[in-house]
């Protein structure tokens, strides 16, 4: 939990680390690691939706000798510099240190909390909240040298700073070698885990959460759409508390090893350059890093999945990506807008209200109604783990959709709480889920202070801290499936699974010039033209009902030998991908990602090695495995037009 160490640095380089993700207890603090690769490191988040939470504690050791005055440093976060929302105070051995911590006008730093004197021995630490509202605290670091602060910044110099004062390695120690390694534990990591296990293969899943299911689970909680079938329906039901059964199907497999609360930070690779061709990457291990305990470890093996929504792993290893929305005439896309851009799709956070038998204050929030404005409509709501688009409190009707809008797309609808669509999701993750948070709150302070009698009961039941998370960067795969490909049913020789859905395309605030409207392909648009957390507009276009054919060459790297992808980073344009992103399509990518590596191993070789066997063997395997495994029987994904509706029902 805590370490002492000198390292060799131009910082403070001896004293005390004691990091907030290696607190005893975390009284009523979460922790929150799904941004450590943007800031740093995992850190502990007072999420109390405006009620101060109960105290974080522990204890550390001063080693004989080293009493004295300590200088204090406190790495954290003003997260609305400003107006200070989430301030919390450190008290040492009961002594409340007299400053006031995330009240310093800037981002991730270390705050000087002064010089305490500590005796030998046993410390005690508490972290205690002053606000509710998401005050937040990576580190506290003790040193007798009056120097400048500890490194801030998340390159290996700050991580092997972190590494020496907590006496871990400096390299990652072996972690196993496996068949296949899964990356990422939403619904379609999961569905790809099981299968492997299940064909007899060594599988190890690396999830950076407490929970699986990504999108889909009890931390986030949206339903699966698109195909799913038998597999899929069994690992995302849920238990009591809302959590999906995946892990519990996952631990009963003795061929599967779970590696949960681990980010994956860095891949090793080689390069093969020959005289005929380009030159061949290979994933040869992968490294990760426990969020409790920093504890970091390496896996082999010679096949990847990389099921992690957002191409980690060929960030990595240098594959080729897409990314934003391709240009109509790059693909013929008729959904495609005319120039190349980045926009894509954003994140949301979920969140539900519920009315007390008596009044449930509010304190006032102008740090968030600066982003509500005045937008006091609650609908959208997450009813409970797997339904969503809940009704909710609403004081001044939103802007009105269309008469011949659909009727079903006038409802309630959560994914209209999206931002993000502009910026960078690898390094701006933690500001947008920010921004969704001040949403919330101050439409809530909308609701409350416009009808103070009608509303004087409501209180948030639950906001979600985990967002769930919308479009990064695609990976380019052998073959690159585009809007025509799906609306026309195109035949592969090469399919191995079905998706099926509507186009579902989310359109942000700055097309407000450009206002569409409805024509008779049954698109849907809603408008929301003055608030930038909420879609300026919403695709749905259902196309014929029909499924297509997804292809082997869709699920492997164009230029990484032995990376698999499955989820919403497949090898497709951005319009196509709106299709494809669905959690269900997705699971379908998972079971053909994990057959196909399974033939990998039983032939010992590529993803594209099945592909290009001479004679077809190998590939007509793979696609008779997933017909068993997807429970198509033999209807196989090129016949996907003419046998659509039959296939549909056993899918």
């Amino acid at each position: 939990m805590t370490a002492t160490g000198t390292v060799t640095v131009p910082y403070p380089a001896s004293g005390i680390l004691v990091e907030a993700e290696a607190f005893t207890h975390y009284g009523g603090w979460v922790l929150d690691s799904q941004y450590e690769l943007e800031m740093g490191s995992p850190y502990l988040l007072a999420h109390g939706n405006g009620k101060p939470v109960a105290d974080a504690k522990t204890a550390m050791t001063v080693p004989k000798g080293e009493e004295g005055e300590y200088n204090v440093w406190v790495r954290a976060k003003d997260w609305v510099p400003g107006h200070h929302p989430g301030r919390f105070n450190l008290v040492i051995n009961g002594a409340t240190l007299p400053i006031e911590f995330g009240a310093n006008d800037k981002d991730w730093t270390w705050e000087f909390g002064g010089k305490v004197q500590l005796r030998a021995g046993k410390t005690t630490l508490t972290l205690h909240d002053l606000t509710g509202f998401c005050g937040r605290c990576d580190a506290i670091f003790f040193t007798k040298e009056d120097k400048l602060p500890p490194p801030n910044g998340v390159d290996e110099q700050a991580r092997a700073w972190r590494r020496k004062l907590r006496g871990l390695p400096d390299q990652p120690v072996d972690g196993g070698t496996f068949d296949v390694v899964v990356v990422g534990g939403g619904v379609v990591g999961a569905a790809a885990a099981l299968t492997a296990a299940r064909l007899g293969e060594r599988v190890a899943l690396v999830h950076n959460r407490p929970f699986l299911g990504g999108n889909a689970s009890v931390e986030v909680g949206l339903r699966p759409r698109g195909v799913t079938g038998p597999l899929v329906d069994e690992l995302s039901a849920r238990h009591p508390n809302g959590d999906i059964k995946a892990k519990t199907l996952l631990d009963a497999e003795a061929k599967a090893t779970l590696f949960m609360e681990y980010t994956v930070y860095n891949a090793a690779t080689t390069t093969t350059t020959t005289t005929t061709s380009a030159p061949t990457v290979t994933i040869t291990s992968i490294d990760a890093r426990h969020a409790r305990t920093g504890r970091e470890i390496r896996l082999r093996a010679p096949i990847f999945i990389d099921c992690s929504g957002r191409a980690i792993l060929g960030l990595y290893a240098h594959a080729e990506t897409l990314f934003g929305q391709e240009s109509r005439a790059e693909y013929n896309e008729s959904l495609a807008p005319p120039a190349r851009d980045t926009t894509h799709h954003g994140n949301t956070v979920f969140f539900r209200t519920r009315m007390n038998s008596s009044p449930a204050p509010f304190p006032p929030v102008p740090w968030a109604t600066a982003v509500a404005k005045d937008f006091s409509d609650l609908r959208g709501q997450l009813t409970r783990p797997g339904l969503e688009n809940g009704d909710g409190p609403q004081v001044v009707l939103p802007p009105t959709t269309p008469v011949s809008v659909p009727r079903r797309m006038k409802g309630p609808l959560t994914h209209f709480w999206e931002y993000g669509n502009y910026l960078d999701p690898y390094t701006s993750g933690e500001r947008i889920r920010d921004h969704l948070l001040r949403a919330i709150y101050g439409t809530f302070s909308n609701v409350k202070t416009l009808e103070p009698d009608t509303y004087a009961n409501l209180a948030l039941e639950w906001v979600a801290f985990v967002p769930a998370t919308g479009e990064f960067r695609r990976y380019k795969g052998a073959y690159v499936l585009s809007e025509g490909d799906i609306r026309s049913h195109r035949p592969f020789h090469d399919g191995v699974v079905f998706n099926d859905g509507a186009f579902c395309l989310h359109y942000p605030n700055a097309n407000a010039s450009a206002t569409p409207t409805n024509n008779d392909s049954g698109h849907a648009h809603a408008r929301h033209h003055d608030y930038d957390f909420r879609l300026h507009y919403w695709e749905w276009d259902e196309r014929d009902r029909h499924p297509y054919a997804v292809p082997l060459r869709c699920l492997y790297s164009a230029n990484v030998a032995n990376l698999l992808m499955a989820g919403k980073h497949v090898s497709a344009t951005h319009i196509a991908i709106s299709n494809m992103k669905f959690m269900g399509n997705g699971a379908q990518h998972a079971l053909a990602t994990a057959a196909a590596a399974h033939l990998c191993h039983k032939y010992a070789t590529t993803p594209a090695g099945i592909y290009e066997q001479r004679g077809g063997q190998w590939l007509g395997e793979l696609k008779e495995l997933c017909a068993r495994i997807t429970g198509t029987g033999t209807h196989h994904a090129e016949d996907s037009k003419d046998r659509g509706e039959r296939v549909k029902s056993r899918l």
